[in-house]
């Protein structure tokens, strides 16, 4: 008879948030694979758990998954965890969850912390529909592309970004959403927790003064106005995107869909042009 695979969350800042099924669990199982054992154990050692841990990070994920899945299938329990939040999400697993769902195997969520959530809650952006993104690319050329591809949500957009990067993302907020409202949350849970509201370039000015940003951020966004006010031509911004790098005919794939027209009717206006 197969073990189960228990997707543990755990604390993403302040220990005291683990959950009392989820620290059952862990002294339960036979093996705990995280990504890091390292910063794991700071948290198993709080709860006074001793259990062989199994890293499981993305450079090693594929040939994990093998072991793992031989192990459930021999009959053992496994946790996984994230070194902070809920598994699988911005965090490996998924491949581990497909083979284990495909080998017949049950899988078990334990439901917790998660920053995403956590930041919503007490955003005070709307609540009643959202987009999870995850984490933004690193160049700003994508993460605008990014941007503009989500121009027409009609929700509170939600992502994960670092703290090195993200005055240049509220940049490209500001550059391609505009003025919309903007929460940015730092180090939730911890001693120093906080949440900065208002425009993209009022937050970056916040931020930009300090001596430097520091700790795990998550930047909401809310959506914009039914009559959202566009400071260039549709014309222009495809040429802008252009400049960017971004090929013609996907820039007027974007501004098209962005803007409600036509895809013919904007390519030969910018051909006109």
């Amino acid at each position: 008879m197969p073990g189960t695979l228990y997707l543990v969350a755990t604390p993403i800042g302040n220990l005291e948030d683990i959950t009392v099924r989820a620290a059952r669990i862990l002294r339960e199982a036979d093996v705990i694979a995280c990504e890091d054992t390292r910063q794991s154990r700071k948290l198993l050692d709080h709860l006074g758990i001793s259990k062989p841990l199994v890293s499981y990070h993305e450079h090693n994920e594929a040939v994990r998954t093998a072991e793992l899945i031989e192990r459930l299938t021999n009959g053992s329990t496994i946790a996984l965890i994230s070194d902070a939040g809920t598994p699988l999400i911005s965090d490996p697993g998924y491949r581990l969850v497909t083979a284990a769902i495909a080998a017949a195997i049950p899988v078990v969520p334990l439901p917790g912390p998660n920053a995403a959530v956590a930041a919503l809650s007490a955003s005070g952006l709307p609540t009643d529909a959202f987009r999870f993104c995850g984490f933004l690319p690193p160049k700003s050329t994508a993460r605008r592309k990014v941007f503009e591809s989500l121009r027409a949500e009609e929700c509170t957009l939600i992502f994960y970004e670092t703290p090195h990067r993200i005055l240049e993302a509220l940049e490209d907020v500001e550059a391609v959403l505009g003025a919309r409202p903007v929460v940015v949350a730092r180090e939730l849970t911890k001693m120093y927790e906080e949440f900065l509201r208002g425009t993209a370039s009022e937050i970056r000015a916040t931020l930009a003064a300090r001596p430097s940003v520091k700790g795990e951020i998550t930047l909401l966004i809310g959506k914009g106005s039914a009559a959202e006010v566009y400071t260039t031509t549709p014309e222009e911004a495809v040429r802008e995107l252009e400049q960017q790098g971004v090929p013609r005919m996907d820039a007027i794939k974007q501004v098209a869909k962005s803007r409600g027209l036509h895809k013919r009717d904007l390519y030969k206006a910018v051909m006109d042009i």
